[in-house]
């Protein structure tokens, strides 16, 4: 049920919005340093890449709702701490889509933002600790959630903390992302 209700909001957010209520429409391409990690409270993580597009629908000076489509791929990292066993592993290799809502102090130059939407992956996530082997691959719910700061005159700059929190694989995903946005025409 999730799953059929969640590809009708995403059908519907990427056909073309040309309500009255979106003011301004862009691009925002983000790229940054990716890692996956389990929820348990162990020092193990995979890092390496995390690049995402969103089509930006300027709601309000403080609202955007954005679809988006990105990429996460992280490997496992060398484990240097002896005292934890080397085969304990968080990776995640996935095409994520969705749709995101940011809500954001509309204050000039330096705008910080919260961002909350639902989304699904597509690829596959380990998560190996004390506790748990998970080895999923598939279609996977996820809430996306950031924080972060748009910079400069027009807020064409944003600095963001972006978490994708893989419920079944017991994991999230995420990056410390830097992003352009480029305005579409009128």
């Amino acid at each position: 049920m999730i799953k059929r209700l969640l590809i009708i909001i995403l059908g519907l957010s990427f056909t073309s919005m040309n309500a009255q209520f979106i003011k301004e429409k862009s691009i925002n391409t983000s790229v940054g340093f990716g890692l996956s990690a389990p929820y348990e409270d162990i020092d193990v993580y995979g890092s390496g890449f995390y690049a995402q597009g969103e089509l930006v629908l300027k709601a309000a000076s403080w609202v955007d709702f954005r679809p988006y489509a990105g990429v996460i791929l992280t490997k496992d990292r060398d484990n240097n701490d002896s005292s934890l066993p080397p085969e304990l592993k968080s990776t995640a290799n996935a095409f994520m889509t969705g749709l995101k809502t940011r809500i954001k102090a509309p204050i000039p130059y330096v705008s910080p933002f919260i961002e909350i939407g639902v989304g699904f992956s597509v690829g596959s996530f380990e998560t190996v600790t004390f506790t748990q082997n998970i080895n999923k691959s598939g279609f996977l719910f996820h809430i996306p959630f950031s924080l972060g700061l748009e910079l400069g005159k027009n807020h064409n700059v944003d600095l963001a903390f972006t978490y994708y929190f893989h419920e079944s694989a017991e994991q999230f995903s995420g990056a410390f992302a830097v992003g352009i946005n480029f305005p579409l025409g009128k």
